[in-house]
């Protein structure tokens, strides 16, 4: 049994899609954000930068005990390893998926989360800032078109890459993005969008979090922006 701290963000649909993909019993541990929980003494045991997910292990492979992991690329590789499954053994194909993986971690996830914060949740309007950010992740958009012009997944087969990038992929309308321009992309997207386990793992999600979507509180943005 797996525990996951989680809450419906593109970084903690990431482990659920995995996760059910595997087909892992795991059992969520909601951490809303919007109210603070991730700076709660026992959650901040497991994932120190207050960020989730995180998840631990019930029955790690080293028998030990317990074994917690913080940080979601991580953990998508440390369940890849455990399991031997959407990350290959094959030293030219394991480096391809990690490399993607990273790429999206250092990235597409990092962009995109800055376009979406100045483009929709910043209490003021900074044209540069949401110019550089929708341009920036316009031009990740475009690394990954290319990468998919001729590849039906990012690193060949479908992996945990695929896992990492499409949560990001999905809010493209609330980033400025129109995914038609970018034929290969949105190819891939619609047939990750497509799959059960993504299907499951957004309604997951739904039942976490009925309220995704709407408009924060002011009592969550300080907690969020301001804390």
């Amino acid at each position: 049994m797996i525990d996951l701290y989680y809450w419906t963000t593109p970084n903690g649909h990431k482990v659920t899609i995995l996760l059910e993909e595997l087909g892992i019993d795991y059992n969520i541990v909601p951490i809303n954000i919007n109210n603070g929980d991730q700076f709660g003494a026992e959650f901040l045991k497991i994932s120190p930068n207050n960020r989730i997910p995180a998840i631990v292990d019930h029955a790690p492979q080293n028998g030990g005990g317990s074994l917690s992991v913080f940080e979601s690329g991580a953990i998508l590789q440390y369940l890849g390893e455990k399991t031997g499954s959407f990350l290959p053994s094959d030293l030219p194909g394991r480096v391809q998926v990690l490399e993607w993986l990273f790429w999206q971690v250092g990235g597409l996830g990092p962009m995109a989360g800055q376009n979406g914060h100045f483009t929709n949740t910043a209490p003021s309007k900074i044209a540069y800032a949401i110019d550089r950010y929708q341009r920036e992740t316009a031009r990740l958009y475009t690394v990954l078109d290319k990468r998919l012009s001729d590849l039906s997944y990012i690193a060949g087969e479908y992996s945990i890459a695929d896992m990492a990038c499409y949560p990001w992929i999905v809010p493209y309308r609330r980033h400025g993005m129109e995914l038609d321009e970018y034929p290969g992309l949105a190819r891939w997207f619609r047939k990750i969008e497509a799959r059960p386990a993504v299907e499951r793992a957004y309604a997951r999600a739904k039942d976490v979090n009925p309220n995704a979507g709407q408009p924060l509180s002011s009592e969550a943005r300080k907690i969020l922006y301001e804390r």
